[in-house]
Parts: structure tokens; C-alpha cells; sequence
């Protein structure tokens, strides 16, 4: 294979040799920092034990932050409600829960199932929409968890079941489609009939009124009512229902939330109707109750669905889940689910799939590439007796892998850790919801008051009644309702045109400052992918090795490969121009190379009548060809920085170097610096080797850089700058996965994986980095909006609940009141929250 080879080989062997072997320490404990196990690691500090040379720099630097040091760690890991050891015999299943809205919902979820016989424990969060359940499987199964869940009005399905999830969204729609078009037949009701008796002669002549006044004074009105209160019964329960349902789990938990404020006024007007026509009452406000639902609804969907369309921009996401594998049985083999796999089952897999489970190779060799699950950048030589993780793609050759033991997939494991994580991330109280726990009970003891004192003064029981609930209404409006949604909205819309994805809107109330931003490197500060980064041999002769590797299947070949002109040297010295995507190209290459051999650590061939090699300096010495010592010196160099030197030579002599390696992005340096500037911690967090890390660390803007660091450990430490402040994680990769959901605020590139975005709370579809800045820009200009539309509503809430206490208004003076407060709201909530 390539130099990649003799680094990795050298990393192990550094690893094992800074520290003491384990063997005079007690690990069943496991790792110090991340609970990993650490037998045969060899890495201890002050009798503390690590799976890796990442974690002990970690726990060196972060181990004594306050109330977060290693007892409070171990102490979490066994007792706490969210990271308990289930009991023995029970099962964890993680279920998707559509309808959750606030922290009110988590609550109520997590009591109803932990009161079911055979929980022992649960935890929701409704900003990933992610509960876990620890449950008895014989006492109470997935599926029986999934009905008690859904009986409650919510959708609960698998995580991975996008059926339901697509049938989730279409009861969205559907429910909407029903308010809307019931609500346009019982409006158009009030236009022509209603509404005109309350204004005379501005809609009819005063004949046409005299007969709308009697007939809706007569019996012969009541089949006419009853028609408006059946559509307007459908759409409170129907379209109504997510806004019941929240008020509620408001009620059932004692803590008021905006759903309970919008259902007064929904319900309340609809009560009262419902009253009036049993008793022949001359007044009924349907109208009132339609226009609460429909627009409240409308303005949630009209949110839902910029989300939707911010998701779908994300198409370039690479799942890099395995659900097969290629099983051998005696001289063939069948295709089975990864989940039928068993210890000790023999796996085979080929260039470009990806290893299905962890095991041992016992055949064949490849060069694999381990970077998503572990963020080493160079891929690795795995060879008979190494181990291979589960989600690793084999770049070159072809292995048969031995299932270990425990037949898990390394993937697997971070999956669910990144579950765990997502079902104990709990929500915070929005603001309205804050605001609806002090307002719920002022409105309706000042409508109370305000109908017992009219009715003491008085005034019929009716008129009073009317007084009370007109109160009710003007005090819970539809711009409360919408004040969120709305600017919410606003934010994704603007985010959305930056190219910015918001998957949890929570972001812009919760997260508006950092105190520390951590960067991982590999396929985020870099690109992620192997480019020549550095040549020093001849225009002609780098040709050549391009021309050879193009034959190559392995990523540091196909990086050479690339370096190949576009302009070639035909027969006569005429130049050519060659699209190295066509196949013209491969007809060029063809012709000129007349030979072509892999090796274990290169390639060769005959190019243009030369012959080539391209390799580790240990094939050249094979073949008995000259290395240089020079040569020999400057490619030890080279490889001290964590590349990949790669010696290239023809006939006989090794003549120069080409340096493979990751590159960094373009305008890296000025992001960090740029971040720097506002005050906020830099850190760069890593699983690649720390020589690779150098240029990086030189940065005046990088506080800290940790290197060799497991996915587990990332989410770790990233658990201990938390501690310290605010802490935002900017990543792509499945092994940033844990730390993305960890973190306050988590941030993947667009181009990275789908569990990385699923676990992260923004994503960037256009990997620009300057657009992290953004996204905090975002988050403050929209909680200002989120401010605002709520003082609108309350100065309206000012102007009106005199009036109404008063009697001055009627509950259609009220709804045209709120209609009015609610376009302003929406008028507001169109501005765009930054300046260009």
C-alpha cells in the first residue's frame, strides 16, 4: 500500500510507548474520560487510565473544571435518571414522537410512560422529538409502547420509519385543508347573513335587513345555527386538535402554556354559542372560534413548512448506515441483515462498500478509510489479524472480516449514543410559554371578576356572561399565538436564504452569545478529501505518476491521478487539450500506459516506454532501485506533519516526492480569527493524530487543539466546556455525531453525514464556514422580532381589556380587533432580520 501504512504502524507504536502498559492497573472501569475500554491502550497518567492519548490530553486540560470532574462523570453514568443502568433482562427503545411541543409535553410523556407497568425509566425531549424508554420487553413490548404514546394524541413511531413520518405530515395538511375550507363556508356565512344585522344599511337595504333580523330571531334560524356549530365543532377538534391537546398537557402537568391561552379563546366563544343556541340566545360567535384555530394553525404550518423546504436543501448527506452483508457459507454466499449476523461469522467486502460490523480481517488486505466514525483523515492498511470498526469504507483491495464477539458495529454504538443524547436534550420554556404560566390565571380571574360584577350591578345574566367571555377573548389574541411561529419563521426564511438550514427553532430563544466555539478538523476546517498538497519532481515525470495511478483504486492514488494535465503530448510533440472527465481521457491513458502493477505499498508500470514506480521508498529498495539520501531525509520531514510523502521515480532512481494530505478550507484562517476577535474560545477538537494538527495549532486564534480524541470522548469533552459556558460544536462527520448533540448549540456542514445532521441543531449547506458567525446574528435578530410581536400583542392587550370590561366592545368588535393586532403581527414578522 502507500506511506499511509508506516504512519499508522509508527502512531500505534508512539501510543504504546508513552505511557506505561496497563497491565499493573485495575481497567474495568474503563476509560477516565469517556468510559471506553482501555485494556491494551498502554495510555496512563497519574494512576488514571485512557483508551487513547486524546482523552488523557482532554481530562489534562479539562479534568478540573468545576462540578464536572471525573467522580461527577462516573457518579451521572450510574445514578442519573437520563444515564441509568436499566435492570437486568430490559431493553432501551428510542421512538420518534411527532406533536411534542414544549417542555410541558416532555414532561407529560415521560410520567405517563414511567407509570406504565414494566418502564423503569424515560426521558423525552421535544427539540429533537426523541424519547427513550427502558422497558421490560415481556411486560410491555415496542409496539404496545408506541399505542400508550400515540393514545395521547401524539405520533409515536421508529426513528427510522419515514412512512410515518410522511403520514404524520399529511395529517398536518390534512388538518389545515379542513379548517381552511370549513372555515371559508362558515365565514361566508357571517359576510352575507350575520354580519350585516350588526351594521344596517352598509350591506343591504333596510326590507332586506328586516328580514335577515327576523328570521335569525325565529325558530327557523336553529337548522341554519346548527349547521355553523357542526363545522365549527369540526374544525375546533379536528384542526383544533394539536392546540387542545397542548392546553391539555398544560392543565395535566399545572403549567399554562400558550396552547391553553389559545384554547380559552377558541373554546370559550364556542361555549358560549353552543349555550346560546340551546336557549334561544339572540348572539352566537363562531366566527370568533374559526378564526382563533385557522390562523394560529396557519401560521405553526406556515413554519413546519419552511423547515420542511430548509431540510430537502440538505441533498447532498451521505447515511452511511449498513444494513446488509455479504455472509460467506462454505464456497459461496448469501446477502443477510446486519442484524442476523452472529459471533464469529465470516463477512465479505469489496472496494467501495462499506464493513458492516466490527470484527477482525482473517483474509486479504485493504487500505480502509476510517474517517467518519473516527476522524482519522489518512485511510489505513488493514491486513490479516487487525481489527476493522463497523461504518469504515474500503477504499482498496478486498477483506473477509471475522464478527467479533459481541456482533456490534462501532456505527451502531454512536447511533445510539447520539439517541441517548437527543432523548435528554429537554427543551427550554419558550418565552410565551413563560409569559401564558402568570397570564393564564390573571385572564380568567379578571373574567371572573368582571362578569360577577356586571351581573351584581345588574346586568343580566347573559349580557354579563357576554362581558366575561369578550374579556376572555380580547386578552388571549391570535397575534400571541402567532408571535412566535411567526418570527421563528422569519428566521428560518432569512437563514434559508444564507444558506443556513435551522432544524431546531428553539436555537434562536435558547443560544444568542458563545463562550466557546470547537472546530473539528477533518472535513470541517479541511475538506475532507486527499489532494496533492506539495510536488517536487518534474512537470513530466509527475505526469507520468498521475497517468499510472489513474489505474489506481486507492484514495492517496486517485489524489495523485488528479494532478494529470489537461493538455497532453501527442505523437509528433503536438499538444492536445484532453477533458480529463471523458473518455478520450481514458483512451489517452490507455495508450501511454503499457504496463501497470499494484503493490502493498505502491505502484508501477511502464509509462510513455519508462518505467515508473510510485510508492513507499521500501518498494524502490525492493526493486533494487536508488533512494537518495536526501530524498530519504525530506520524505521523514514531510511525514513528521502528518501527510503522506509518497516517493516517485523511473529507470532505477527515486527522483523527487509528492506530499498527499487533507487540505484546508479556503477562508478558515479568517473565520477563527474573525471569531476571536468577539472574545470566544477557539478549540479545536480532533480524532486524527496531533501531527497533523500543526499548522492549526500555530494559529493565533486556536486556544487549544485536542488530538487522537474517540467520538465518545468528543461528546465528553465537550460536556466539560459546557461547564465552563456556552459551548457550540461545528462538525460533519458520524464521529462528531455524539458531540454535536452534546453541545448548546450544534452545528453540521451541509456535505457532512446524515447522523451528523440529525444530531446538530443548524446546518450549513454550502460549507461556509463565515456562516457560523451567522447563525448567532440569526438567533439575536429573531428573539428581538420574537420580543417584539409580543409587545404588540400586549399594547393591544392594553387598548383592549378596558374596553372590554368596560362593555364598550362586543365579542365581534373583539375579533375584528384581533384580526387587525394579528396582520400587524404578521406585517412585522415579513421585515427581513438582517441588512444585506
Amino acid at each position: 500500500m502507500r506511506a499511509a501504512t508506516t504512519t499508522t504502524d509508527r502512531l500505534r507504536t508512539e501510543n504504546q510507548t508513552r505511557s506505561t502498559m496497563t497491565d499493573d492497573l485495575t481497567t474495568d472501569d474503563g476509560c477516565t474520560l469517556c468510559d471506553l475500554p482501555v485494556e491494551g491502550s498502554g495510555v496512563i497518567d497519574d494512576g488514571n487510565a485512557f483508551c487513547c492519548v486524546g482523552c488523557r490530553d482532554v481530562y489534562d486540560v479539562l479534568g478540573d473544571v468545576e462540578a464536572v470532574d471525573a467522580a461527577d462523570v462516573r457518579a451521572r453514568a450510574v445514578d442519573s435518571p437520563d444515564e441509568h443502568e436499566r435492570p437486568p433482562g430490559y431493553e432501551t427503545t428510542f421512538l420518534e414522537v411527532d406533536g411534542m411541543y414544549c417542555a410541558s409535553c416532555e414532561a407529560f410523556i415521560e410520567s405517563v410512560a414511567t407509570a406504565s407497568e414494566g418502564v423503569s425509566a424515560a426521558s423525552s425531549s421535544y427539540v429533537t422529538d426523541t424519547v427513550r424508554i427502558d422497558h421490560d420487553p415481556e411486560t410491555i413490548s415496542r409496539d404496545d409502547l408506541k399505542e400508550r404514546i400515540s393514545g395521547l394524541g401524539y405520533s409515536a413511531y421508529d426513528r427510522d420509519d419515514a412512512f410515518s413520518r410522511r403520514r404524520a405530515d399529511d395529517w398536518e395538511m390534512a388538518r389545515l385543508a379542513v379548517g381552511v375550507l370549513m372555515g371559508m363556508m362558515v365565514m361566508m356565512q357571517y359576510l352575507v347573513i350575520i354580519y350585516p344585522t350588526y351594521f344596517g344599511a352598509w350591506f343591504y337595504d333596510e326590507r332586506t335587513m328586516e328580514f335577515f333580523e327576523a328570521t335569525l330571531a325565529s325558530e327557523l334560524a336553529t337548522p341554519f345555527y346548527l349547521m355553523i356549530a357542526a363545522l365549527t365543532t369540526i374544525i375546533l377538534v379536528f384542526t383544533g386538535r394539536p392546540i387542545l391537546q397542548g392546553a391539555y398537557v398544560g392543565i395535566k402537568t399545572r403549567s399554562p402554556n400558550m396552547d391553553l391561552l389559545v384554547a380559552i379563546a377558541a373554546v370559550g366563544p364556542w361555549l358560549y354559542s353552543t349555550i346560546s343556541i340551546v336557549v334561544g340566545g339572540p348572539h352566537i360567535f363562531y366566527d370568533v372560534t374559526v378564526a382563533v384555530v385557522v390562523v394560529v394553525t396557519l401560521g405553526g404550518y406556515y413554519e413546519s413548512t419552511l423547515k420542511a423546504e430548509a431540510t430537502e436543501r440538505l441533498s447532498d448527506l451521505t447515511t452511511v448506515q449498513v444494513d446488509a452483508a455479504r455472509r460467506l457459507e462454505g464456497d459461496g454466499h448469501e446477502e443477510v441483515p446486519v442484524g442476523d449476523l452472529e459471533p464469529d461469522d465470516r463477512v465479505s467486502v469489496r472496494a467501495g462498500e462499506r464493513i458492516p460490523i466490527d470484527g477482525d480481517v482473517i483474509d486479504g488486505e485493504a487500505a480502509v478509510d476510517e474517517a467518519v466514525v473516527t476522524g482519522e483523515s489518512l485511510p489505513v492498511t488493514k491486513m490479516t489479524g487487525d481489527p476493522v470498526v463497523g461504518g469504515s469504507m474500503v477504499e482498496d483491495g478486498a477483506v473477509t472480516v471475522r464478527v467479533g464477539e459481541d456482533a456490534t458495529s462501532t456505527l451502531d454504538r454512536i447511533t445510539e449514543l447520539v439517541w441517548d443524547l437527543q432523548s435528554t436534550s429537554h427543551g427550554i420554556q419558550k418565552l410565551a410559554d413563560k409569559l401564558a404560566t402568570i397570564f393564564v390565571p390573571l385572564v380568567l380571574a379578571l373574567a371572573l371578576v368582571v362578569t360577577v360584577a356586571h351581573f351584581a350591578l345588574g346586568t343580566g345574566f347573559a349580557a354579563s356572561l357576554l362581558v366575561g367571555l369578550t374579556v376572555v377573548i380580547v386578552s388571549c389574541p391570535c397575534a400571541l399565538g402567532l408571535a412566535t411561529p411567526m418570527a421563528v419563521a422569519a428566521g428560518i426564511r432569512d437563514a434559508l436564504e444564507r444558506s443556513i438550514v435551522v432544524f431546531d427553532d428553539s436555537v434562536f430563544e435558547r443560544v444568542r452569545e458563545a463562550d466557546t466555539i470547537v472546530f473539528d478538523k477533518t472535513g470541517t476546517l479541511t475538506t475532507g478529501e486527499m489532494s496533492v498538497v506539495e510536488s517536487r519532481v518534474d512537470d513530466r515525470l509527475l505526469e507520468q505518476a498521475a497517468l499510472l495511478e489513474s489505474r489506481s483504486a486507492h484514495p492517496i492514488g486517485r489524489a495523485i491521478a488528479d494532478e494529470r494535465p489537461t493538455d497532453t503530448i501527442a505523437d509528433g510533440g503536438a499538444v492536445e487539450a484532453v477533458d480529463p472527465s471523458t473518455d478520450d481521457n481514458v483512451d489517452v491513458v490507455d495508450d501511454r500506459v503499457d504496463s501497470f502493477e499494484s503493490h502493498r505499498n505502491g505502484v508501477s508500470g511502464t509509462v510513455d516506454g519508462d518505467e515508473v514506480v510510485v510508492g513507499h521508498p521500501d518498494l524502490f529498495r525492493d526493486r533494487g532501485w536508488d533512494v537518495p539520501d536526501a530524498l530519504e531525509s525530506e520524505i521523514d520531514e514531510r511525514r513528521e506533519t502528518g501527510r503522506v510523502p509518497v516517493a516517485v521515480g523511473r529507470n532505477g532512481m527515486a527522483e523527487g516526492v509528492v506530499v498527499v494530505g487533507d487540505v484546508l478550507r479556503g477562508g478558515w484562517d479568517e473565520t477563527l480569527s474573525a471569531i476571536s476577535k468577539t472574545d470566544t474560545e477557539v478549540v479545536v477538537l480532533t480524532g486524527d493524530d496531533e501531527r497533523a494538527t500543526d499548522q492549526i495549532r500555530a494559529h493565533p486564534a486556536v486556544e487549544r487543539v485536542f488530538a487522537g480524541v474517540p467520538p465518545e470522548g468528543k461528546a465528553e469533552t465537550i460536556d466539560r466546556l459546557s461547564g465552563r459556558g456556552v459551548t457550540v460544536m461545528v462538525g460533519d462527520g458520524t464521529n462528531d455525531a455524539p458531540a454535536l448533540a452534546t453541545a448548546d448549540l450544534g452545528i453540521a456542514l451541509g456535505g457532512g453525514t446524515a447522523m451528523a445532521a440529525d444530531a446538530a441543531d443548524v446546518a450549513l449547506v454550502d460549507d461556509d464556514l463565515a456562516s457560523v458567525e451567522t447563525v448567532f446574528d440569526l438567533a439575536r435578530a429573531t428573539d428581538r422580532r420574537v420580543k417584539g410581536n409580543i409587545g404588540w400583542a400586549f399594547c393591544y392587550n392594553a387598548v383592549a381589556i378596558p374596553l372590554a370590561v368596560t362593555g364598550l366592545f362586543n365579542p365581534l368588535l373583539a375579533a375584528l380587533a384581533m384580526a387587525a393586532s394579528s396582520i400587524l403581527v404578521v406585517s412585522n414578522s415579513s421585515r427581513p432580520l438582517l441588512k444585506d
